[in-house]
């Protein structure tokens, strides 16, 4: 069984309302053991946008302090963040500075990298397809990924793969992923000989999509080439959104010969049996 959420939010995040404390009562309903709250730093967020994605890390880890002690003989509370990483070349550097500067001042026991901006646009809006096909978006998202990859060393986890599928602007919200298997091969292959790992995030389950991100035939090829670092993950960023369709992910893994899932603790993996 899946017995961990490792990747969710609270109203620490920018686009969260949940309290910490309704998150971790949710995943203690549900049985989970352990839950992982990583909510979102998106350094240098655009500023045509009303939301930051930044939070006060200070206060973060004093709420976690008192949720410990409240829940903690119920429930495992692993403090975490998903790092907003950006390519463009005059805001990558100040990224890079910043969240090594995170990760070495606070006990993080897990960091995700995630690609949420492009060429300085969220494409969660319609503004970014304006100017880009499905082919363009999806190759600058890829390509985004794999140089983030190479240039930025603190994470652990890279976040929801191929989760802009969700905003394409056909109907179909599908895509060719061997067009892209080139670059995409080129990443996990980073990830792999530096010992970091990849998440299924079943948001995309939550979002009505035919699977979670990423796609069944990218985690088949992952693991093809030696990828077994992979945490689980709903990418809640409410209570009833907690361990989302998280049977389903097990059934998943299991068919594609997946036999265990990563927890991360104090920034090493420990896996665990599905």
């Amino acid at each position: 069984m899946i017995l961990a959420d490792c990747h969710n939010h609270t109203s620490f995040s920018s686009d969260s309302i949940a309290p910490m404390e309704s998150m971790i009562e949710r995943a203690v309903s549900l049985g989970l053991k352990t839950i992982c709250i990583t909510d979102h730093m998106d350094y240098l967020f655009p500023k045509q946008y009303d939301m930051s994605f930044v939070f006060d890390v200070d206060t973060y880890f004093d709420k976690l302090d008192e949720c410990r002690m409240r829940y903690g003989n119920t429930i495992e509370i692993l403090s975490g963040i998903e790092l907003g990483l950006r390519n463009e070349p005059d805001i990558r550097p100040l990224c890079v500075d910043y969240y090594h500067e995170l990760a070495g001042k606070y006990p993080f026991d897990q960091l995700i990298g995630s690609t949420h901006v492009l060429e300085y646009i969220d494409p969660y809006y319609p503004e970014y397809w304006h100017t880009h096909s499905e082919t363009e978006g999806l190759r600058a998202y890829f390509e985004s990924i794999l140089e983030n990859i190479r240039h930025y060393d603190m994470f652990q986890v890279y976040g929801h793969l191929d989760y802009l599928v969700r905003y394409l602007p056909g109907k179909t919200k599908d895509y060719p992923y061997s067009d892209y298997l080139d670059i995409i091969d080129e990443a996990f292959r980073l990830l792999i000989a530096e010992g970091r790992g990849i998440e299924l995030n079943t948001a995309g389950y939550k979002y009505g999509l035919a699977y979670a991100h990423p796609r069944p035939e990218l985690l088949v090829r992952y693991k093809e080439l030696g990828g077994e670092l992979l945490t689980i993950g709903s990418d809640g960023h409410a209570p009833e959104q907690l361990a989302y369709d998280f049977a389903r992910a097990r059934e998943l893994l299991l068919s594609l010969g997946y036999r265990y899932y990563t927890v991360y603790r104090k920034c090493k993996p420990e896996f665990q049996p599905l």
